[in-house]
Order: structure tokens, then sequence, then C-alpha cells
């Protein structure tokens, strides 16, 4: 962490672990990674991070192995794709996303999550009722829930998220 202020000195693996995702912004762009958010152009558009603050994150879970960069096939981008460490971040990004649905949106879910191979929205805690797994992110979709407000956002990312289910890890462009 680059303001001092780190956890270095604590014996918890919490702390630990919010060396690695502590820092403002870090989950956003993680939760982006999660909805199919690739580019460096996106993430900045649609988290309105300054775009020294959206370098650093990047570089850092990058550095960390919790983000790869790929080129693109014209050479002249690349995408941010999460990693195996990334993916495992899925529980933690839900529950997260599902306590600010419970505690902040008073008026209902902005985001719901279903398991796609039987079209059942997952829980609070991330389970399929149906199944009764708790299905991995490459198995989800995610589409607007009735708190959604679509005049918050007009950037293309919130554009794509609107336009209906869409498969969780894929990229919101080519589908």
């Amino acid at each position: 962490m680059g303001s001092g202020r780190g956890y270095t000195d604590q014996d918890c693996s919490l702390a630990r672990a919010l060396e690695v995702i502590g820092e403002r912004w870090t989950l956003l762009v993680l939760r982006d990674c999660f909805y199919g958010v690739r580019r460096f152009a996106d993430f900045h558009a649609h988290l309105g991070v300054p775009r020294a603050v959206l370098t650093e994150r990047l570089k850092t879970l990058t550095s960390l192995g919790v983000v790869e960069r790929r080129p693109r096939p014209t050479g002249v981008e690349v995408d941010y794709l999460l990693t195996e460490r990334g993916l495992d971040l899925w529980p933690a990004v839900h529950a997260l996303a599902q306590w600010g649905e419970r505690w902040t949106a008073p008026e209902g879910a902005r985001r719901v999550f279903a398991h796609a191979p039987c079209g059942t929205d997952l829980t609070p805690t991330g389970h399929c009722p149906s199944c009764g797994t708790a299905p991995s992110p490459a198995d989800l979709t995610i589409r607007q829930g009735p708190g959604a407000d679509p005049t918050l956002r007009d950037d293309r990312v919130s554009a794509a998220l609107r336009r209906g289910p869409h498969r969780l890890l894929t990229d919101l462009f080519t589908q």
C-alpha cells in the first residue's frame, strides 16, 4: 500500500488480504473484471477513477498476480483478465455486494446474479436454490435488478450491463 498505512505488522490473514485488495477503487476494478470489463478506457469511463490511480491499481493487481495483462489481437491495447488468484476473490466480492444490497439499497437489488445453466437467481449467500451449488463466476449471469437506476451512468459499460443478462467473465463488447 503506497500510503504508508499498511497492515504489514498485523498477524492476520484478513490484514494480508487488505494489503492486496484494500486500496480505494481496487474492489471496484475487480468487480468490473468479473462483469467482463477488460480495457483500461472502459474501466476509466465506468468507474470515473483518475487515470493515475487506475494505472496504479492495475499495476499492483498485475504485480501481485490477481490480474494479467494480455495483448489484444491488434497489438495496440491490452486486456486485463482475472487470474486464478483473482477468480478466487469472487465469494468476497459477491458477499460485499450482497451486504450493500441489503443495507444500502432500500429500493431493491441493483444487480441480480443467476446460475446460467438452470436460470435460477442466486440467494444472497451465492448459492443456487435449484441446484444447491455455489456456482463459479463463469457459470453466472448478471442483469439489472428492480433497484437499478439507469440514469446514474451513461458510459458504454453501464449501457452494456443494462442491455440484459450478461455472462460474467465474458467480454462485455464481444457478445
